[in-house]
């Protein structure tokens, strides 16, 4: 993970957030490759769960909702985590954290970071959600929440979208958005953070009929996961077992990914039964049910949800095209990112600065961005501008040299192959869409 983690800086994935100050506690900002990678996984997600269906809408719901939201959805009285205290250095821990010795709030509990017996306090419950004011006054009343998911707004929204598009069920709502959760332990580069992403759709269905559109959900998942170019031996799905199934869950899978620091989730498929909209049509006082026009039956519809994390899959993405190998005995690393994906798609390097070969390298830059995300390159060797790019997920490297300016035609280098093609410098638009033109999957 440290290599991954330098060459995010380095090529400019991933910063800390705030670094010139010290930086803050696993929270991280994208750079300007990494602002393209994410947009794409995100992009990529939402064609093909709404663009390419007709039983998905969209939606883009607040930050800031209702506080009674979050008292109906079980987050204020029970969204905690046991949290341990240490009393000389001030570390915070998670009551179940391995590295504890000892019970924690008596004589020989140990501090796993400063060593030093009985000085860790007994657990007490710590609430995930961060808490701000909604009004120039900080008083109880005006207490508003961060939201910790994004689902919640779909629930609340589920009857103006179903009315709205004239949708029946079963049909989903998808959303792309921001969530927060003031994390006790968080790490692992872009992994558990506080502040984060999630993909996230909730396909509404009629009771009885749960089971079998959790199945279906399951399967496309997956698929949709292989098709973003990552290993298959890497991927698995993990059922819940009782002891981990939330409250509201029926049934639960995760698809997980073997990363350096073990297998992890990124993204999770749940049966939520009837739990969020019955909650909150109990704490409104307004009618959640649905009018089944073909049977007048009226019932309160249940939920199997999706829920992916962009940042998760953008990390997944990031660890699983991360290659060292050896070129002619000389060391490489390159990121082989599904063509879609990559950030940028092909960089242009005139050979030299001289014979024309400059001002025809722009013109054929200028010609291709009009419609690719591409890179222009002419400082440094050669070989060295291909290892940047190698570095960086570009697929395609667009060499112009002494040839290019007497007939037109240019070499592409292909990124994982090394094969070079001579091809004419009209058909390299065509050329590179064939071949990165993002499909869903």
């Amino acid at each position: 993970m440290d290599k991954l983690v330098s060459l995010a800086k380095r090529r400019g994935f991933v910063f800390q957030s705030s670094e010139i100050y010290g930086g803050l506690g696993s929270v991280w900002d994208y750079g300007p490759l990494g602002v393209e990678l994410k947009k794409n996984i995100k992009e990529r997600w939402w064609r093909s769960m709404v663009h390419e269906r007709d039983d998905v809408e969209g939606l883009d719901a607040a930050i800031l909702m209702h506080p009674k939201v979050w008292e109906a959805s079980g987050h204020v009285a029970g969204f905690t985590d046991p949290l341990v205290d240490c009393k000389q250095c001030k570390n915070r821990f998670r009551a179940d954290d391995p590295r504890l010795k000892g019970t924690p709030g008596t004589p020989d509990a140990q501090c796993p970071v400063c060593g030093n017996k009985g000085t860790l306090t007994a657990p007490r419950q710590f609430n995930l959600m961060f808490k701000t004011f909604m009004g120039p006054v900080e008083e109880s009343a005006a207490v508003v929440y961060l939201r910790p998911e994004t689902a919640q707004g779909i629930y609340v929204n589920y009857l103006n979208v179903q009315q709205s598009s004239r949708q029946k069920i079963p049909f989903g709502i998808a959303q792309v958005g921001k969530a927060f959760r003031n994390e006790i332990t968080p790490g692992n580069f872009t992994f558990r953070t506080r502040e984060f992403e999630q993909m996230e759709m909730q396909f509404f269905v009629k009771p009885g009929e749960d089971g079998k559109w959790f199945e279906y959900w399951k399967a496309e998942r997956m698929k949709w996961v292989q098709a973003l170019g990552i290993s298959p031996a890497k991927l698995r799905f993990h059922q819940h077992g009782k002891d981990e199934l939330a409250h509201y869950a029926k049934d639960a899978y995760d698809i997980q990914y073997e990363f350096p620091f073990g297998w992890q989730e990124f993204e999770g498929i749940h049966n939520r039964t009837d739990f969020d909209l019955s909650r909150h049509q109990e704490y409104s006082g307004k009618k959640l049910d649905y009018l089944d026009p073909a049977t007048n039956e009226k019932f309160v519809p249940y939920v199997v949800e999706t829920s992916a994390g962009a940042d998760r899959t953008t990390l997944v993405v990031l660890v699983d095209a991360y290659t060292e190998e050896q070129v002619e005995g000389e060391p490489r690393v390159v990121l082989r990112l599904h063509p879609a994906l990559a950030p940028i798609k092909a960089a242009v390097f005139p050979l030299v600065n001289k014979d024309g070969m400059p001002e025809l390298a722009k013109r054929i830059f200028d010609d291709l961005r009009a419609s690719l995300k591409v890179f222009f390159d002419d400082g440094g060797s050669i070989g060295r501008r291909y290892r940047r790019q190698d570095e960086a997920g570009t697929p395609f490297g667009i060499t112009i040299d002494g040839q290019s300016v007497q007939d037109q035609t240019v070499t592409v280098r292909d990124r994982d192959t090394l094969k070079q093609d001579r091809i004419a410098a009209a058909q390299l638009e065509t050329y590179l869409r064939e071949r990165v033109q993002p499909r869903a999957g």
